[in-house]
């Protein structure tokens, strides 16, 4: 398992109270200006997950359940959504936070609340123009 999706993980199970883990997967998309000279880049969201830390085993098996699904993602947004009175938040609770994540993604808003890992388990640090 990548280390730090490993580490994400435990620090999940580790909380005071139970966690219910966010997954944006994207891709990057390019762009080129009409001159062709100057291309442009973005990332586009594919889809959206969200998972008990009980319900991952590996960082390998968690990327070939997103590749039976989509082969293109290319980054993972992680959030964590924590529960209350021991009790982990439900899928329909986590709901407006995974579609709070593709907004933020899609309109360009600060993303620095977000963990950001790529194809291989590794962590990215994103920078905005």
């Amino acid at each position: 398992m990548s280390a730090v999706f490993s580490d994400l993980i435990s620090m999940a199970k580790e909380q005071a109270e139970p966690q219910r883990l966010l997954f944006l997967f994207a891709k990057p998309e390019s762009s080129k200006s009409k001159n062709n000279k100057i291309s442009r880049g973005h990332l586009a969201p594919i889809m959206c997950v969200d998972k008990l830390p009980d319900e991952i085993e590996s960082f390998e098996k968690f990327s070939r359940e997103a590749d039976s699904i989509e082969k293109s993602w290319q980054f993972i947004f992680v959030a964590g959504l924590s529960g209350q009175n021991g009790e982990a938040p439900t899928a329909e609770a986590a709901e407006p936070y995974l579609n709070k994540m593709t907004n933020d993604l899609v309109t360009g808003q600060n993303i620095a609340n977000y963990v950001v890992i790529d194809r291989a388990g590794e962590p990215i640090e994103m920078m905005v123009n």
